[in-house]
């Protein structure tokens, strides 16, 4: 673990590529951070933190979210549920397409991810316009869970997806 706070940590490991996945989009690449096993260590420590004993399972968005949303799982000691694009779970799914930043796509989770009731933590490594954090959010509770928060690395302010998420809690460790 590192005694850098993580707003920081993020700050100097998340690096931007422009025109990625196309021209105009600068993509936030984490991949020096979970290279840092100190700074994800310090990532994952600060998300259980927040979180111990205030959920049952803990989502990932595909596919950077799952990098995090695992470990925390199992830090935290509950059940980790990915959703992932269309047409790659097996089995009864539920869906949601949505609008994202450059196109458009759909989500999916297994209808039998959750039980009636669970408390279920939201994760992924970037809010930028909202579309897939609202998309997730929909799943979970089509599958009868609550979610209880949406946590991100970074949130990117001037794309306003906190705008499409009124009345969830938000939690993110670095604003830009």
């Amino acid at each position: 673990m590192t005694d850098e706070p993580v707003a920081e940590l993020l700050r100097r490991l998340v690096r931007d590529v422009p025109d990625f996945p196309q021209p105009g989009v600068v993509f936030k690449d984490i991949a020096p951070l979970l290279a840092d096993g100190a700074a994800f260590a310090a990532v994952i420590g600060h998300f259980a933190d927040r979180y111990r004993e205030r959920v049952d399972a803990v989502v990932g968005i595909e596919a950077r979210g799952f990098m995090l949303a695992a470990p925390l799982a199992i830090e935290l000691g509950v059940g980790f549920v990915p959703v992932r694009k269309a047409g790659k779970l097996p089995g009864q799914t539920h869906q949601v397409s949505y609008d994202l930043e450059y196109g458009t796509a759909s989500v999916e989770v297994q209808v039998d991810a959750f039980t009636p009731g669970q408390r279920v933590l939201v994760l992924d490594d970037v809010l930028a316009t909202g579309g897939t954090a609202e998309a997730s959010c929909e799943l979970v509770e089509k599958a009868g869970a609550e979610v209880v928060e949406l946590a991100m690395l970074m949130e990117l302010s001037f794309l306003r997806g906190r705008e499409r998420l009124p009345g969830r809690a938000v939690h993110s460790l670095l604003t830009v």
